[in-house]
């Protein structure tokens, strides 16, 4: 089996406790300054709201999360094989944990996390 390769992605979301996110917002708008978009209503159980801006080459989100109590920084990683990938990872230790969030139906995608217990979002890359 030929080794899959790996990359970051382009986004980086992060779960905002319900609490605490209109502040989070406004400093990213007001303080800094970022052109703030707002997303329609989020398809996914956990978020209730979302807001995206250009972070760089990256995008961040901001996933306001209802039972949340502190912030958590999930991100993305793309590889060119995803089943090459996800037995590549298990082979090392890491299994997929797609009960993190539901994914879109039909998804090429896994939740997998590091060893501190931060989530990615393996997928594939499209095929140029």
């Amino acid at each position: 089996m030929t080794k899959p390769k790996f990359q970051g992605g382009a986004n980086i979301a992060m779960k905002v406790p319900a609490a605490k996110f209109a502040e989070t917002v406004a400093f990213y708008r007001d303080v800094l300054g970022f052109d703030v978009i707002e997303e329609p209503a989020a398809a996914v159980d956990m978020v209730s709201h979302a807001v995206r801006m250009a972070f760089g080459d990256c995008t961040l989100w901001l996933d306001r999360v209802e039972n949340y109590a502190k912030a958590d920084v999930w991100l993305e990683l793309r590889t060119d094989d995803l089943g090459a990938a996800v037995q590549h990872l298990a082979d090392h230790g890491t299994v997929t944990q797609d009960e993190l969030e539901r994914l879109p139906e039909g998804s090429r995608a896994h939740w997998v996390c590091n060893p501190v217990a931060v989530p990615h979002l393996l997928h594939a890359t499209p095929a140029s």
